[in-house]
């Protein structure tokens, strides 16, 4: 069983929950985001499945899913669920960034956790680069000899290297493999983060969150300009700035309140999907429930530890390899995808999920043995 740390005490006959998220809950709420991400990255790529909304609001890609969700409830409904919802694992990913932030370099008096500019930027590139390169190696290979390679450009590949591709036109192109946009964008947020919130209160942050959250609204709802913004930090600074403020702000609550949370985000993510405004807050209403999820799970196995189900045990361990699974999960993809594309859907996935896993365990133990930097 896995052991949830997690302190809970009585005060006027309610249960109080401490807010505050320790390792294995972040591995946990890791488990999960990776989970909905790598089973997105899959789905959304087959031929009759539903389209995110992930970079641009597709009104077409509302009213289909709301049509087969309403119309054609079969054995590929949990493919359009993933597909148009699965996504939304980053954000709980930008969140933990942001929260860990907190935690390593603001609430002690460390010396060696109060870097300059310079160190902490260089060691975060590093620590991205050093994930990387590793996945972006093995997958190149892949890809050059299956079925539609892509074809590289020089720029392409410096930017790539350096984390910066993002910021060039056309991202939705040139990104490859796709899932690989993420590096750009923490390298971003880390660089947002030490120049402009790093030790600065709550006004900081949430002005930051408005000034990008009033960019995206100027832009067309299915307009290039708002691709453009969302895959870079403009897109990731409500979750990643949510991330911060609950390091730093974060109290008990009662388990009650968790319940409550966890039913009205879910609510909220359902139908903020359906309005364009609604639809640029869904990624903090994901945070909050994931938060109240795991909050309500820990809650669960200390007290009712026969009944567990091993659901936290599987999470958490799916959350140690969550970063290998990141980095690996495009080459499996591209291997397998052909089977699901031919028509065995649930038999291309199946066998997706297995390698997937075991290659990213094999990923893990390789980078164990790539120099880690130095802060």
């Amino acid at each position: 069983m896995v052991n949830m740390n997690n302190n809970t005490h009585t005060i006027n006959n309610r249960t109080t929950v401490n807010m505050m998220l320790s390792r294995t809950e972040c591995n946990i709420l890791r488990g999960i985001a990776i989970v909905g991400i790598v089973l997105h990255n899959y789905c959304h790529w087959l031929r009759h499945i539903v389209q995110e909304n992930e970079y641009q609001f597709n009104q077409h890609n509302v009213d289909w899913f709301h049509n087969i969700i309403t119309h054609s409830f079969n054995e590929l409904t949990i493919f359009h669920l993933l597909s148009f919802f699965g996504h939304y694992g980053v954000p709980i990913f930008l969140f933990l960034s942001a929260y860990g932030l907190v935690i390593k370099y603001e609430t002690t008096n460390n010396i060696e956790n109060q870097p300059t500019v310079y160190r902490f930027l260089r060691f975060h590139w590093l620590k991205l680069f050093r994930m990387m390169i590793v996945g972006f190696s093995a997958f190149i290979l892949v890809d050059a000899i299956t079925e539609g390679q892509h074809h590289y450009k020089v720029i392409d590949i410096v930017a790539q290297m350096g984390l910066f591709n993002n910021v060039l036109p056309n991202p939705d192109d040139i990104i490859w493999p796709g899932p690989y946009w993420f590096f750009g964008l923490m390298l971003q947020l880390y660089i947002v983060y030490r120049l402009f919130l790093y030790k600065k209160n709550w006004i900081w942050i949430v002005l930051l969150i408005a000034i990008c959250t009033i960019i995206e609204l100027k832009c067309a709802p299915n307009g290039e300009a708002l691709n453009r913004w969302r895959y870079n930090f403009v897109g990731g600074m409500l979750p990643f700035g949510l991330g911060l403020l609950c390091a730093k702000y974060m109290r008990n609550t009662t388990l009650y309140a968790y319940v409550i949370m966890f039913v009205c985000s879910l609510l909220l993510i359902w139908y903020g999907s359906n309005s364009f405004f609604v639809w640029l807050f869904v990624p903090m209403f994901v945070c909050f429930a994931g938060i109240s999820f795991v909050k309500l799970l820990s809650y669960w196995n200390l007290n009712y530890p026969k009944y567990t189900f091993g659901i936290a045990k599987m999470f958490n361990w799916l959350g140690v390899i969550s970063a290998a699974l990141f980095i690996s999960h495009p080459i499996t993809r591209k291997i397998i995808i052909p089977i699901s594309r031919n028509g065995d859907y649930w038999t291309g996935l199946l066998l997706y999920i297995i390698t997937s896993i075991c290659v990213a365990w094999l990923f893990k133990e390789i980078m164990k043995r790539v120099p880690s930097p130095k802060l």
